[in-house]
């Protein structure tokens, strides 16, 4: 990670880097498995819900003046009903809950411990707000898609070394345009889900 620098930013100030994101995440997410057909429209409204949360957090990765990556976190209880919705009626406590967003690298700076380090970062932002349990979702494409990569390697082990593990009955639909495509249709995501264990402290002076 020599000569990159990691910015991070919480609540209103989190305006402050709606280029920056926007620019990284349409370029990460235009790739398999998203296919995403980004607009600056629709990357506007998507961030402000995070510049409104008093408590979100965004990580920016910079290389110079270039972006090269980020990740974002909220309290599920200050995210939108699309996140709240499928966890209402389940055994878990929306209000104990730190709800993922993207954790996105440009191609040439990944494989370099980053995504280790979102990790580490946004599951200290939950600690440090008295969450316990950690939630992302990803998207799930058929087997046969016509996109789909032939060399391509889900993030599934990576995200069960984490600790994380695919949530049964917790899956929700989000809409975006795929690549190629006019009109916004939904696609069916999974939750996956992580206990956090308590955090250690030294011994009492």
């Amino acid at each position: 990670m020599s000569g990159l620098r990691i910015h991070t930013l919480s609540g209103a100030a989190i305006a402050e880097g709606f280029d920056a994101l926007a620019t990284v995440r349409i370029a990460v997410f235009r790739d398999w498995p998203y296919l995403y057909e980004g607009t600056l429209e629709y990357e506007r409204r998507y961030l402000e819900a995070y510049a409104r949360a008093p408590h979100s957090l965004a990580i920016l990765v910079w290389d110079g003046a270039h972006c090269v990556g980020a990740s974002t976190a909220v309290p599920l209880a200050e995210a939108g009903e699309a996140a709240q919705a499928p966890f209402r009626g389940s055994s878990h406590d929306i209000a104990r809950i730190d709800y993922f967003g993207e954790s996105i690298l440009l191609p040439p700076y990944r494989g370099r411990g980053l995504g280790v380090r979102f990790f580490a970062l946004r599951e200290a932002h939950a600690r440090a707000l008295g969450l316990s349990t950690c939630a992302f979702c990803a998207v799930e494409r058929p087997e046969g898609h016509p996109a789909r990569p032939a060399d391509y390697v889900p993030n599934d082990a990576f995200w069960v070394r984490r600790g994380y593990r695919k949530a049964a009955g917790i899956r929700t639909d989000f809409s975006w345009t795929d690549v190629g495509e006019t009109a916004s249709t939904p696609k069916p995501m999974a939750f996956w889900l992580r206990e956090l264990e308590p955090a250690v402290t030294g011994p009492a002076a």
